[in-house]
């Protein structure tokens, strides 16, 4: 795990009841000794958990969901698969799929998004939902710094979301390239971007009470989308 970075704080001021907490892939196939192994998911998961437990009804968590082999995609994606075969749904044991523990738990009480992409924003309808539900700021937590939670964060940005980064609550396969999209996020788009300790977060982002219409996914608007709120 790199050395801690230090972090611009919450430069745009307190968070309000239109943020959400989108919590990427924080999976067991990422966890576990899989060739996707992303050795300090570990250390990163009580700075998650404390956030999924401050805002459990805000709180959306996708999953990454391989295809069931590399010939049902297209493109550089059946290239990506043909190497990556032993990732495919048909090889790999199903419970590799979900999220890990505590955050399991937690999901009873927020959003499962499962998707086919890097970004969560492609082919889930997540955008038109939490345009519906009023958000317009995420704090984006999970793994891999460098892979989908770079697809989602960029995608934010385009949307025109206030992204809010916790620097102790995201982790990689690759320390190099975790101190650089940190280093990236800081000195290009700091008008976008703004990265804090989930310490502070937390404490610049008081819990509200929402409206259970607030709290879930339409299964109607994604096939994709798995509300699980309760």
């Amino acid at each position: 795990m790199p050395a801690p970075i230090k972090s611009d704080g919450l430069t745009r001021g307190t968070l309000t009841a239109t943020t959400a907490h989108l919590c990427v892939d924080m999976q067991e196939m990422f966890a576990q000794g899989t060739p996707w192994h992303t050795p300090w998911m570990k250390r990163v998961l009580p700075k998650v958990t404390q956030i999924a437990e401050a805002h459990p009804k805000e709180s959306i968590y996708t999953r990454f969901i391989p295809p069931g082999q590399p010939e049902d995609m297209t493109g550089a994606w059946r290239v990506f698969y043909e190497r990556w075969r032993e990732m495919t749904t048909s090889q790999i044991d199903p419970g590799l799929l979900d999220l890990v523990q505590p955050l399991r738990a937690l999901a009873d009480a927020g959003t499962v998004l499962d998707k086919p992409f890097f970004s969560p924003f492609h082919s889930t309808g997540l955008a038109s939902e939490l345009k519906e539900r009023g958000v317009d700021s995420l704090v984006i937590t999970g793994a891999e710094t460098d892979m989908c939670v770079l697809a989602a964060v960029l995608d934010a940005v385009d949307l025109g979301y206030r992204v809010v980064i916790p620097v102790d609550a995201l982790c990689s396969s690759s320390d190099a390239m975790h101190d650089a999209l940190l280093g990236l996020y800081r000195n290009r788009f700091s008008y976008q971007i703004e990265t804090a300790d989930t310490e502070v977060i937390l404490n610049h982002w008081p819990a509200q009470q929402r409206s259970e219409s607030s709290c879930a996914f339409s299964a109607a608007s994604s096939t994709l989308a798995r509300s699980i709120c309760g």
